[in-house]
């Protein structure tokens, strides 16, 4: 049971960012000046206005995390310990009180640099519903599936923060039954309902990092949706994986939840079999339960459970840099869609409608995928925690450059 005192802070004790969760993001408020900023309840601290240690204030006072993530773990802890104590001793209040901000007069921007983006594929029900949606006939899980985390290396440039409109691509597509293939506006957009996770610390380049090291270069997480137009996907995805189907845009949180808040939530992995090779074994809980959910135009529609994802994130860290690759401080690595064995519990819309044969319904209304105007938000919560939701609404696509008129845009 937790020793650290009640907060001071009105309607923050016992919500979903009590003192116990504490993510950290970046805001403006009336001028364009970036700011680090903890949530704590409907607030937002103005971390490095609010007289941190010398210590920790080139860290907390500065215009984005990326300073405080490559700090290191010891920093981490110390940072995490300065906030809970003023947060929670009274005697602070008039000090810190001027330095609170409700959360919905603050503007919030993406709050690291990305320098690289990996996705997995690394839930076992999301692999087979896809295998078995793609090869009906066939054993749903590739030979390598169980043996590796699968992944493909994703665009930085176009990660966006929560509530960043995503417009319907363009792309290549070409049907079963089509002669040659057309370019036209996705009729397939997806989302997939995942859960990231924001790398701190380097490392050298030809230093593998073991899975025992993966709170020593993990910060933090974020919920994250990996937008998909499935028609460009499936007749780009041979011979080398997914390219333009998913490379338009990739929404995550605005607050990135400590690794250290996540403590009380971990849990034993699923039984992996067979045994993966020694560089990939972990001492468990090596999982994490969080609950999510995916809501389309304001109604529930799945929860995905990230309990059951088969690879763990010291895992997926672990062989994206067993060849030597290095992180960089800001590197973001994504779970995969997280689904669990039940329909309600699919993570994309690709399997909710088993590639389209089997609509489900939101606001009265039979879908399959999404339709512009549509606004999809992720939210998930971790025991007492809530994590910083993921919204995005789906805008209309552009005119393609071909047809446009000189000055327009």
């Amino acid at each position: 049971m937790s020793t650290v005192q009640p907060t001071w802070v009105e309607g923050a004790a016992g919500s979903g960012f009590d003192v116990d969760h504490l993510p950290y993001g970046v805001f403006t408020r009336d001028d364009d000046h970036p700011r680090v900023g903890v949530r704590i309840g409907d607030l937002v601290l103005d971390a490095g206005a609010a007289e941190p240690p010398v210590a920790l204030a080139p860290y907390l006072d500065a215009p984005t995390l990326d300073p405080l993530m490559a700090a290191g773990r010891a920093t981490w802890d110390a940072a995490r310990a300065w906030l809970t104590e003023v947060l929670t001793d009274a005697s602070a209040a008039e000090r810190v009180t001027p330095h609170l901000h409700p959360v919905d007069e603050v503007s919030l921007r993406l709050p690291f640099t990305v320098a690289d983006y990996v996705d997995f594929y690394a839930s076992l029900d999301h692999a087979s519903n896809v295998g078995r949606i793609f090869r009906p006939e066939a054993e749903p899980l590739l030979p390598n599936w169980r043996h590796l985390p699968v992944a493909y290396h994703g665009r930085a440039g176009t990660v966006v923060v929560s509530s960043t409109d995503v417009v319907r691509p363009y792309g290549q597509l070409k049907g079963p039954a089509d002669v040659a293939p057309s370019y036209a506006p996705t009729a397939r957009l997806d989302i997939e309902a995942e859960v990231g996770f924001v790398v701190g610390v380097p490392t050298r380049l030809g230093d593998p990092v073991p899975t025992s090291a993966f709170a020593d270069h993990v910060f933090g997480v974020v919920l994250l949706n990996d937008w998909s137009a499935r028609d460009v996907q499936a007749w780009e995805y041979v011979p080398l994986g997914p390219f333009l189907g998913k490379s338009f845009a990739t929404s995550v949180s605005a607050w990135v939840t400590p690794l250290a808040a996540l403590a009380p939530v971990r849990v034993p992995l699923p039984a992996q079999e067979p045994e993966p090779l020694p560089y990939l074994r972990v001492d468990e809980p090596a999982g994490y339960d969080l609950a999510l959910e995916v809501v389309v135009n304001g109604e529930t529609v799945t929860h995905p459970p990230y309990r059951t994802h088969y690879w763990g994130p010291a895992q997926m860290l672990a062989h994206l840099t067993v060849n030597g690759a290095s992180l960089r401080t800001g590197d973001l690595y994504a779970s995969g869609t997280v689904s669990g064995p039940a329909r309600e519990e699919r993570g994309s819309f690709l399997e909710l409608s088993w590639g389209g044969r089997e609509p489900w319904t939101a606001g009265g209304e039979q879908r399959t995928f999404l339709e512009d105007g549509d606004e999809v938000v992720l939210r998930a919560t971790a025991g007492t925690l809530t994590l910083g939701e993921v919204r995005g609404r789906v805008s209309p696509p552009p005119r393609p450059r071909s047809v446009q008129k000189a000055g327009e845009s």
